[in-house]
Parts: structure tokens; C-alpha cells; sequence
């Protein structure tokens, strides 16, 4: 495994070093979810296509909040690893494997037991209710293997390796679109071949990754370790479990609630039509493609001013925040830029059924511009939790889920049934609302240590 110290050197070249590998994994993640709904869509029509987007929506909440528990997990293993403790480090990971293997299990069990009342609280469209059953099905059988490859990848970024997860989830990602070819293409297996080709390609990316750690916790030079893992602490105490905690928790809170109040957004567009809601479930796909870079930088941020806290280095890892903020900015205004001028070509790209480009081209217009707030405010979350106040993540975006995004949501779909580009701007004005909150948040923060 090659890591490297990110608490010396070039600040912007050490966001570089561990931004691009994961970006990159994130794409490749995000692309074979694209193309789910890519392949459905070049071989089914809108029910399918909806069925898929509902359900891979759902799996795409599971996924962000085991990301924001496994958060805890990054922070843990990077605050020891800065502080050179290879034993802290391993009593880290051998909490988070624990708590993961029985989160997994707990989850599995409840998903699939209550997959028709969720559909139903949704409002699938009854064209797409029993393929979107079908889809969920399968999926929640696999959460362990979601688990597994999330938790595994936290562990590395802990330690300063992104290249190592980028590794695992190419894999995936070519596994994933060759299965999706011969099941739903040749096969006609509708979103159930999606599913499938989902959740083998998860578990041949696990068994990859453990191959990998196995070999990252024993190098050749036992002093070199950047962490020493032992059978007992498979079995954590207390302590260490509460540390990963007191931050996956907050963290996995606001993101499924942030998943969740896409959901009720969902749910507005299912209740308007199966052309709305495949309009809604492409575009939401295009969307999560856009906020890799963000995605990318809140897991950088945390990372490295984890490892910089734990070094006692609190300006550079403030140096990092703002050399994230301002890469994320830039990002944004260009998305837009591409957004705004070739919206319907991007959404044709997924479909060629009129109605569902004309609707979808709405919705990208205005939430295009969540990609330069949001950007802003997931910089922030990433170095909050680095200092163990994932509470102040949780904050700003429970007032924006509240104030902003589902009654803005609401109140367009009701006052504007004829288009979605009203609705598309509820995103972006509460992302803005979270990211004026983080400012003065960082304030508050800053003015509390100096004082300490």
C-alpha cells in the first residue's frame, strides 16, 4: 500500500494526491450506476426506467449513510495516524469492523421485511411498483457486501490511501456493466438484471479489498505499519467504539436526512406521473455524477485535517479547508456553465422519449446550481468532523432540510404543475442556506479554540 504524510508539504498538492484517487473511484462508482439506468433505458421503456431510478435512489440513501458512519471510522484511524500510533490505529479499525458487520446484518433483515411499505410510502407508479420490488429485493440482500466494500474503503482513506479503494471499485465497475449487458440486454431481465449485476460486482470488490488490507496491516518493515491490528480489537471497548461514533453518527444522521428529503422529493414527482418521475430519477442520477468533486473534497478535507489535528498542525488543515472551498467553487460555476447549455442534450443521453427530456431539462436547469452552495458547505462538513464536531454538519443541514429544501419542493410542485424548474431550485437555495450556517459555524469554532 503507498501512502503518504499529509501533514507536510504542498497543501494543495496533498489534496491533490488524495482528492484524484477518490474522485476517480467515486466516478467509477456513480458511472456503473449510470449505467443501470443507461442500459434500462436502451432496452425498456419508462416504467422500468422509473423502477430503476426509485430503487437504486433508495440504495443510493443506504450507501451515503453507511459513507457518514463509516466517516467516523476516516477520522478515528487519521487523527492516530497523524499522531504516529499504529495500535490506536488498529484498535480504530477493529471497532469499525465490528460495528459495521453487525450494523449490515440489523439492516438487511429490516429493509427487506418492510420493501413494499417503503415503495408505497414513495408513491411508486403502479406500472413501475413490481419491477421496483423486484429491484429493492435484491439489493437489500446484498447490503453486506455495500458494507463491507464502504467500510474497507474508509479504513484506507484513514490511513492516506485513496488509490487502493479506486482499485477495488474499477473492478466493480467493469464487472458491474458487462453483467448489465447480458442480464438486462439479452437475458430481459428488467431491473431485477440491474440489481444483480449491482450486487455481484459489490461482492467481487470486497473479496478484492480484503486481499488488499490483509496485505496494507502486514508490511515487509513491522516499524513502517501504519497501523497494528490484533484479534481483541475485533472486540472494542467503549472508548474507542464512542470516538467513531460521536462522529459517524451526526454524519450518517444529516446525510439520511439530506437522502431522505430527497425521497419526499421523489415522492412529489411520483405522485405527478411516471414521466415526471423518470424525468426526476435521471436527473437525480446526473446529479450525483456532478457532486463527485464536492464528494471528493469533503472526504479529503476530513482526512487530511484528521491526520493534521492529530499532528497539532490546526493552520494547515485550515489552509486545506479553504483550498477545497475554492476548488469547489470553480467547479461549480463551470457545471453550471455546461448545464445551462446543453441541458437537453445531457438528459437525452439516458433516454429518447420526448416528454421525460423536455421535463428533465427543467430540472437540471435550475439544480445545476446546488453544484457551487453545496460544494461549499460539504468543504465545510468534512473539516468539522475531522475536529469531532460532525454536530455542527448535522446543524446547518437539518435547517436547510426544514426551511428549505421539502417545502420549496412543495410549495413549486404546487404552485408550478406545468414544469420542474421551480422545484429543481429548492436544492440549490437550501445548500445555499447551509453553506452562509457553516460560515458562521467555522467562526464560532475557530473563536473556541483560540480561547482554549
Amino acid at each position: 500500500m503507498r501512502r503518504r504524510d499529509l501533514t507536510s508539504g504542498s497543501i494543495f498538492g496533498n489534496l491533490l494526491y488524495f482528492s484524484v484517487p477518490y474522485l476517480i473511484s467515486c466516478f467509477l462508482q456513480t458511472f456503473y450506476g449510470l449505467a443501470d439506468l443507461f442500459i434500462t433505458g436502451q432496452f425498456n421503456g419508462a416504467s422500468t426506467i422509473s423502477a430503476v431510478a426509485i430503487g437504486s435512489q433508495l440504495m443510493h440513501m443506504l450507501t451515503v449513510i453507511i459513507v457518514g458512519l463509516a466517516m467516523g471510522a476516516t477520522v478515528a484511524i487519521g487523527n492516530a495516524v497523524g499522531a504516529k500510533d499504529a495500535r490506536e490505529a488498529g484498535r480504530n479499525i477493529g471497532a469499525a469492523v465490528s460495528v459495521f458487520a453487525v450494523f449490515s446484518v440489523v439492516v438487511t433483515v429490516l429493509l427487506v421485511l418492510t420493501r413494499g411499505p417503503i415503495l408505497r410510502i414513495l408513491a411508486t407508479p403502479p406500472e413501475a411498483f413490481q419491477e421496483a420490488g423486484q429491484y429493492v429485493l435484491v439489493c437489500f440482500i446484498g447490503i453486506p457486501f455495500i458494507t463491507a466494500y464502504n467500510v474497507i474503503s474508509s479504513i484506507f482513506r484513514g490511513l492516506g490511501d485513496t488509490k487502493s479503494p479506486m482499485i477495488f471499485v474499477f473492478a466493480a465497475g467493469v464487472i458491474n456493466v458487462i453483467l448489465d449487458y447480458i442480464l438486462i440486454g439479452p437475458l430481459g431481465m428488467g431491473a431485477m438484471g440491474a440489481a444483480l449485476a449491482t450486487v455481484i460486482a459489490q461482492a467481487l470488490s470486497v473479496l478484492l479489498a480484503l486481499f488488499f488490507l490483509r496485505n496494507a496491516l502486514r508490511p515487509r518493515n513491522a516499524e513502517a505499519a501504519p497501523a497494528i491490528l490484533k484479534l481483541q480489537d475485533l472486540k472494542p471497548d467503549g472508548q474507542v467504539l464512542s470516538r467513531i461514533l460521536k462522529v459517524g453518527i451526526p454524519v450518517a444522521c444529516q446525510d439520511g436526512l439530506i437522502q431522505v428529503s430527497f425521497l419526499v422529493i421523489t415522492a412529489i414527482a411520483n405522485s405527478r406521473g411516471v414521466d415526471v418521475a423518470a424525468a426526476v430519477g435521471i436527473v437525480e442520477k446526473i446529479i450525483s455524477f456532478l457532486f463527485l468533486v464536492p464528494s471528493a473534497m469533503l472526504s479529503s478535507v476530513s482526512a487530511i485535517a484528521a491526520q493534521n489535528a492529530g499532528a497539532g498542525e490546526d493552520e494547515r488543515a485550515l489552509k486545506t479547508l479553504h483550498m477545497a472551498v475554492i476548488t469547489c467553487v470553480v467547479y461549480g460555476i463551470l457545471t453550471v456553465i455546461v448545464c445551462e447549455l446543453w441541458t437537453p442534450q445531457i438528459v437525452g443521453f439516458f433516454t429518447d422519449q420526448e416528454a421525460v427530456i423536455r421535463l428533465g431539462a427543467q430540472y437540471l436547469r435550475s439544480y445545476a446550481f446546488d453544484t457551487i452552495a453545496a460544494g461549499v458547505h460539504f468543504c465545510y462538513s468534512g473539516y468539522f468532523c475531522a475536529y469531532g464536531k460532525a454536530i455542527y454538519s448535522f446543524i446547518h443541514n437539518i435547517a436547510s432540510i426544514i426551511l428549505m429544501r421539502i417545502p420549496g419542493a412543495w410549495l413549486a410542485s404546487v404552485l408550478y404543475p406545468e414544469t420542474l424548474l421551480p422545484m429543481g431550485a429548492a436544492a440549490p437555495l437550501g445548500s445555499l442556506l447551509s453553506a452562509v450556517i457553516c460560515v458562521f459555524l467555522c467562526r464560532h469554532m475557530l473563536k473556541e479554540r483560540a480561547r482554549q
